[in-house]
């Protein structure tokens, strides 16, 4: 049992959270958050303490490691994007208790060559009990190593130089 003082000190997000969401009410809170998630923070309520992460090249527990992806995924698509956008192409429930969420991810790197970023996937979300993502899968339609090859590729505007 965590002590009241340390549930003091812990920031806001990271509690434990009271909240119940729907279903509905969370497709309403990830149209919102998904196509901003490489600008600024996401609603963390909605998700579990305890969530597990799975990507195609990563795994991780709890909601901390959980805020931690999303806080790199900011930091480096600022560091190494002249643009990047996440396009959500539709967020709808599956099943009683899981979400799918098809989106793209579209960016130019910081290179001089300027190499074009361009794949799409999907999130599965899965409810617990209580009303909170305690699951969130993304699949990915290309392999981790054909995505990391559009780096060396490219971009369309340095296709066709002028003399």
């Amino acid at each position: 049992m965590l002590s009241q003082k340390f549930i003091e000190l812990w920031p806001h997000s990271m509690q434990p959270s009271a909240h119940h969401f729907t279903v509905d009410q969370a497709i309403s809170i990830l149209e919102a958050d998904l196509p901003t998630l490489f600008e600024r923070d996401l609603y963390y309520d909605l998700y579990a303490t305890d969530i597990v992460f799975q990507d195609p090249i990563n795994t991780f527990r709890g909601k901390v490691s959980y805020r931690l992806i999303f806080w790199a995924l900011r930091f480096h698509s600022r560091l190494f994007f002249r643009t990047l956008q996440f396009d959500v192409h539709g967020v709808n429930p599956v099943e009683s208790q899981s979400i799918r969420a098809d989106w793209t991810v579209r960016g130019t790197l910081r290179l001089p060559w300027q190499p074009q970023l361009d794949f799409g996937g999907y999130s599965l979300y899965r409810f617990n009990h209580q009303g909170q993502i305690d699951y969130h899968r993304d699949v990915w339609e290309r392999s981790p190593k054909e995505i990391f090859q559009q780096f060396w590729r490219r971009g369309q505007a340095n296709k066709n130089p002028q003399p």
